[in-house]
């Protein structure tokens, strides 16, 4: 090994033990006029002075530049802009380890900024875990970039659990750009979006297009409009699929006239597919009759029997007193009261 080696190994051991005894900026100053780079990381560290100490490292990697530290040193800074500095430098010098760095980086750094600047870079896909890790926010611009990826990847499960989860994003704008996706399932995804955005024509046609006949029921019957139901039995018929017919009679139950299913039924000669549901909506009539019945005849006997009692107060019949039962009155000083006969004079006590 050479004398250069063991004259730097014998400083950083000087510095070690003795760093609190020296005059530190008289020799910050010399370390740096001697390009003594580890030593000046060293002696910046020990003063306190964080962002001093990584401009340096990332200055000269080569000589003073280690992960431990580096990680160490950035959370201490003062200067929130040495962060996207220090991703700039990661990017280009340790790439691989840039997730690491971002760990550490998460409680300060500003999440919308960090994803912009790795898509303005085209490395968005390098720092998947990292966005992954902060979704957690529902950050607009977080959600955007891993739908995006998630498209470019054909994720398709990943996508779905992605919007469950996280719906601050644009869902029209992601819907209209997956309408049109070469694979069923992302076409699937933009008629869901449709359906949570309440567009529920569009995602039965859609569902339509692609012959997601099961999707289609259940959107028409989210949906609690008659005319969209009528429409999708309709077009089952128009396609000769009876068993979609017979199967949304009950799916969209609620939705459905008896009248327009029997008319539809009796034309197309297919009285057999809608049978059951006529039996139910015969059921169900016969049991709202019943009811009503029961009500009806209820109200009638609560009626008579009203018809039938007397007129009381309380418990008590209000009836006159019988003669001679009335005793004298009295007037407000409690003395007899004399009552006038109409003659002239005055009647006795009473």
């Amino acid at each position: 090994r050479s004398k250069q080696w063991y004259q730097r190994r014998v400083r950083g051991e000087h510095l070690e033990l003795f760093w609190s005894r020296v005059n530190i900026p008289k020799v910050l100053k010399a370390a740096e006029q001697a390009h003594l780079w580890p030593e000046l990381v060293f002696l910046y560290d020990k003063y306190e002075e964080y962002d001093n100490a990584i401009l340096t490292m990332m200055a000269h990697p080569t000589q003073c530049w280690k992960e431990a530290l580096f990680k160490d040193i950035i959370t201490k800074v003062a200067n929130i802009e040495l962060y996207y500095k220090a991703l700039s430098f990661y990017l280009e010098f340790k790439p691989m380890l840039l997730n690491d760095l971002l760990l550490v980086l998460t409680p300060r750094l500003d999440h919308t900024r960090a994803v912009t600047f790795f898509q303005k870079v085209g490395q968005l896909n390098l720092v998947i875990p990292y966005v992954k890790s902060v979704q957690s926010h529902n950050n607009k611009v977080i959600n955007e970039a891993l739908n995006n990826i998630y498209i470019d990847n054909e994720d398709y499960d990943s996508l779905r659990t992605s919007i469950d989860n996280f719906n601050n994003f644009d869902n029209i704008a992601l819907a209209q750009r997956m309408e049109k996706h070469e694979l069923i399932e992302f076409r699937r995804i933009a008629a869901y979006l449709f359906k949570m955005n309440n567009r529920w024509k569009q995602a039965v046609e859609l569902c339509k297009k692609d012959l997601l006949f099961k999707d289609a029921m259940e959107y028409a019957a989210d949906s609690r409009n008659g005319e969209i139901a009528e429409d999708l039995m309709a077009w089952f018929l128009d396609n000769e699929n009876y068993e979609s017919f017979a199967a949304g009679t009950f799916v969209m139950y609620d939705m459905l006239k008896a009248d327009v299913i029997l008319e539809l039924a009796w034309r197309h000669n297919i009285m057999d597919f809608a049978m059951p549901y006529l039996i139910q909506c015969v059921r169900e009539y016969t049991s709202k009759v019943d009811k009503l019945e029961v009500s009806d005849e209820t109200r009638t006997k609560e009626a008579e029997t009203n018809n039938q009692q007397p007129l009381v107060m309380g418990e008590q019949l209000m009836l006159p007193p019988a003669p001679g039962m009335m005793g004298p009155m009295t007037n407000m000083y409690g003395m007899p009261q004399q009552m006038y006969n109409g003659g002239g004079g005055f009647m006795g006590p009473m």
